[in-house]
């Protein structure tokens, strides 16, 4: 059976699910059939993923011999799920069943026979092999300017980050200052500002592979211009004439680091029920009262985007808005320097680098000019419209943390020897190193699949979404199924891989949790969308 054939078959069954989904929920809330609605949402991922390698291929003539090998043995597990059990989490599958999908389960298995019944171990075994012999799939974008970028970020992360990260995580330092300047210097933080205001002007497929460059030497590099990429893309779409003229130059040079302030102690993803307020003063400024928790690079930081309430009798979002709030700088000496501010970090077992805190607001005094586009209530929206570009990051974020835990595997199952030869010839091992490298591949083209979707000026929260589910998922596990090849030496903090098991946990649940992600994607697909 030839993968476009296999394909059809997939694309067939998830349209059979979204319908048996959309009668459910004629009679029923969402709510009330979240795993049936999740399980689609990840049936409709999974085939998207499926999508996104077929386009691979097809870009690259066909690709190579490994390339085809990664996407057979891709299609065939994919497959073998779809139509067996689908993870949702580490103890979570999703069975036709859940969905009274049975025959459609059946048509796609009978369709996909060849595929299924195919043995896969000289494929796993080819792979893991042609990867330790130093091959890798098929990676250019087929554009001079795109694949020069990711050469000099490689560069970058294999000589400025990847040789010092794992000192700085056991160590829990700030990703150094000259580091950062370095980052800088490459137009890291303003890769997507327009020219006009300091930036390159690029589009979010070079802001991925940007990410996914300095994720891969630590998600706390990755990770820094995140904060730059938020408040750049609320000042550019939502900001005054004056807000961006005095903010984006600044922090598309990295003269400004901003951290992003929403969440607090007792609201994470429901927003609309956020307790921070904000009052406009007779001279017009703002006094800010409240607790805010998991801010992350919070003390080093210069400015503030910062979700609050000032409209109290307006309920839920309605009575949210975005202030831009100046701070200085804190040191180890002051963590929080300016007035009405002050926090304590929270410790984390990863994504260090940056540092996380729990803030606090009493009385703080931010500018008359602090609120977002000049307008109360439009905090959410806001806020809103840099979503489907923080969760395509993010997903770009743990396809570099995916692929570190690749390469740190493959190192190590090519050196260990064990009973007379490498342990890369066991056929256990092999096997979660060719699976790493086909989710690798997978999750990577989906990601850029949601970049493209983005660039084009639709609207793409559902391939946003998609692209974070699945990458989250794979960062996970081959995380994971690198630790297990270092038997017990992964479980010891000097080795790298102890800190990437670490900072892959996370991307589970910040950005958006895994769960929101689902549901974000069935409400979608159920209502019509995409």
């Amino acid at each position: 059976m030839s993968l476009i054939g296999a394909l059809g078959a997939a694309q067939a069954y998830r349209d059979a699910a979204r319908a048996a989904l959309t009668a459910r929920l004629e009679q029923c809330s969402i709510d009330e059939e979240q795993r049936a609605a999740h399980g689609f949402a990840w049936v409709a991922t999974s085939v998207a993923a499926l999508e996104a390698m077929a386009g691979w291929l097809e870009s690259n003539g066909g690709g190579s011999m490994l390339d085809q090998q990664i996407a057979a043995l891709a299609f065939a597990e994919t497959l073998g799920q779809l139509t067996g059990g689908l993870p949702m989490g580490q103890n979570e599958f999703f069975r036709a069943a859940d969905l009274g999908l049975g025959d459609a389960a059946a048509a796609l298995a009978a369709a996909a026979a060849p595929m299924l019944n195919a043995g896969y171990a000289a494929t796993r075994a080819a792979i893991a092999q042609a990867l330790a012999a130093g091959q890798v799939p098929s990676e250019s974008f087929h554009d001079s300017e795109l694949d020069t970028i990711r050469d000099q970020y490689r560069r970058f992360t294999d000589a400025e980050i990847i040789p010092f990260a794992h000192g700085w995580h056991l160590a829990n330092q700030l990703i150094p200052d000259a580091t950062v300047a370095a980052m800088a210097d490459l137009g890291t933080f303003g890769a997507c500002i327009p020219e006009e205001f300091g930036g390159l002007g690029l589009n979010k497929l070079v802001m991925c592979l940007v990410t996914e460059e300095l994720s891969r030497g630590w998600i706390g590099a990755g990770s820094l211009g995140t904060r730059s990429e938020i408040a750049g893309e609320l000042i550019v779409l939502g900001g005054t004439a004056d807000q961006k003229a005095q903010w984006l130059p600044r922090i598309a040079s990295g003269e400004v680091l901003p951290t992003a302030v929403f969440t607090e102690p007792d609201v994470g993803s429901d927003l609309g029920s956020l307790q921070t307020r904000a009052r406009c003063g007779e001279d017009g400024r703002w006094q800010i009262d409240g607790a805010k928790t998991w801010i992350t690079h919070a003390s080093r930081s210069d400015l503030m985007t910062m979700l609050v309430r000032t409209l109290p009798d307006a309920k839920g979002y309605a009575g949210l808005s975005m202030l831009l709030v100046p701070k200085p700088r804190g040191s180890e000496a002051d963590l929080f320097p300016a007035a009405g501010m002050s926090g304590s970090e929270i410790e984390v077992l990863g994504y260090r680098g940056m540092r996380e805190y729990a803030l606090q607001f009493d009385a703080m005094i931010a500018p008359a000019d602090a609120l977002l586009g000049g307008e109360e209530g439009q905090g959410f929206k806001q806020l809103m419209r840099t979503f489907e570009g923080a969760r395509i990051q993010t997903a770009a974020r743990a396809v570099g943390v995916a692929k570190r835990a690749l390469e740190l595997g493959l190192s190590y199952a090519v050196s260990r020897k064990q009973f007379g030869k490498a342990i890369l010839h066991f056929p256990r091992v092999a096997d979660k190193i060719a699976m790493s490298a086909a989710d690798m591949v997978m999750a990577r083209e989906l990601t850029y699949a949601a970049a493209r979707a983005k660039d084009s000026g639709k609207r793409c929260d559902i391939e946003a979404g998609m692209a974070k589910l699945l990458a989250a998922r794979t960062a996970w596990s081959n995380a994971d199924a690198a630790l297990q090849i270092h038997g017990g030496n992964g479980y010891a903090l000097e080795y790298e891989i102890s800190r990437v098991l670490c900072d892959a946990r996370i991307l589970n649940i910040f950005e958006g949790a895994a769960e929101i992600q689902a549901q974000v994607i069935a409400k979608g697909l159920a209502g019509g969308r995409n």
